[in-house]
């Protein structure tokens, strides 16, 4: 039977509750989001500190050299290599994930140049679809051609005028995993290449890139990586392909040589072609700092505690009468399930502006869903049974029909 009793005895337990020690967070607030934007770590906030009073402030311009602002991109990028199972000098961190992802997908179309069709999920993140778009547009659909399918006609669709098989690894409405291993091998068997967005992945749940042999990814740093709004994304690019590279944003800094100043473009080595403008140094080291609190924990352990907080608030809503009307989107069989959790209801947006004003920060998708995000490295369990017991309070008193609950902000 689940209580006070037994939910105080499961954070006593948990190996990873030192963790939540890590981060700077109101301690009058259930924090759920963590799938939209990580909180704060302490270490971030001391780095960021320390680059503007000391590195900028003192050092200044020889900061590039003295305090090494030139390297942050692939150390960071190793670091990142390091938690999406991917042996290093394959990814750096540089961009959005918009950006990364039309890299990354010029890259694929340019080596795949006989084949002009992109596949992806209909239901897919919108600029992820935006980004194919917008290349079809710019190279003309003879050599660029979007098909969003269903996903339960992914693997039908996979056949020899696929260029490129470009699919987000967590649906961010649902939370479903896909078969990351086994979509790249039918793909990679039809001469596809494969381009993973892991955008609701990377720091959540455990990923091999390199035993799925995957082609390209990129991800988000400030969502589980917990690097601040707007940190730096990152992309992959299997070692097999760097001598066959064409990022067409040739921006100096992927030059072989910047500081050469030459005339014309010569692309750099390794992932490093895939830098394009000056680094954002400040967010670079928020996230930089932040990466840091994963080496103190393997992505295992953080996948069986985010297990544990979605199935104990799955267990708690089939016990809760007045929440029958709540239909869970997310898979129930774990492997299938990220670090969040999907409900959809008629009212679903005043349902989590209502959770949000009583300090249970969760977040709203169209057209129906309200998204709870079970980030292990500070949810507690408690949180998850004081959230449940929040929602029941609000839905049996009807507190989401006041009409400040129904004002909607750009942002949701």
């Amino acid at each position: 039977m689940i209580n006070i009793e037994s939910i105080r005895q499961q954070d006593n337990d948990d190996q990873l509750a030192h963790l939540r020690d890590e981060f700077l967070l109101p301690p009058d607030v259930i924090y759920l989001d963590g799938n939209s934007l990580g909180a704060l770590t302490k270490r971030s906030k001391n780095r960021i500190a320390k680059v503007t009073e000391n590195e900028w402030g003192n050092d200044l311009i020889h900061s590039w050299n003295s305090n090494h602002w030139i390297d942050l991109p692939s150390k960071i990028g190793d670091k990142i290599a390091d938690i999406i199972g991917s042996e290093r000098g394959q990814v750096i961190a540089c961009d959005s994930t918009s950006i990364n992802l039309f890299k990354a997908l010029a890259c694929a179309l340019s080596i795949n140049n006989d084949r002009a069709i992109v596949v992806s999920q209909k239901d897919n993140f919108p600029t992820d679809l935006y980004m194919v778009q917008g290349l079809s547009a710019l190279l003309g659909e003879a050599n660029c051609q979007l098909k969003s399918v269903a996903s339960k006609e992914l693997e039908q669709s996979l056949d020899e005028s696929v260029a490129v098989l470009m699919l987000t690894h967590v649906n961010f409405r649902s939370g479903e995993i896909h078969d990351m291993l086994k979509l790249t091998s039918l793909a990679q068997q039809k001469g596809i290449l494969v381009l993973w967005d892991l955008a609701h992945s990377a720091g959540a749940i455990e990923l091999e890139l390199d035993r799925c042999n995957v082609d390209f990814a990129v991800g988000c740093g400030y969502k589980y990586l917990n690097g601040g709004p707007g940190a730096p994304a990152f992309v992959y690019a299997s070692k097999r392909h760097h001598s066959n590279l064409s990022q067409p944003l040739s921006g100096w800094m992927g030059h072989r040589s910047p500081f050469a100043f030459e005339h014309d473009y010569r692309a750099g080595e390794g992932m490093n072609q895939f830098l394009c403008g000056t680094p954002n140094i400040l967010s670079m080291a928020a996230l930089d700092a932040s990466l840091e609190v994963f080496e103190l924990c393997t992505m295992a352990e953080l996948r069986s505690k985010s297990l544990a907080l979605s199935e104990l608030f799955i267990e708690l809503l089939e016990h809760s009468h007045c929440l029958n009307d709540f239909v869970l989107e997310s898979p129930l069989d774990t492997s299938k399930r990220a670090s969040q959790v999907a409900l959809s209801h008629e009212q679903a947006f005043s349902i989590s502006q209502a959770l949000i004003g009583h300090k249970v920060i969760v977040d709203y998708r169209e057209p129906n869903i309200i998204r709870f995000g079970f980030t292990p490295l500070y949810c507690r369990f408690k949180d998850v049974y004081r959230a449940v017991k929040i929602l029941e309070n609000i839905i049996e008193n009807k507190l989401h029909d006041q009409p400040k609950y129904h004002r909607r902000n750009a942002v949701t």
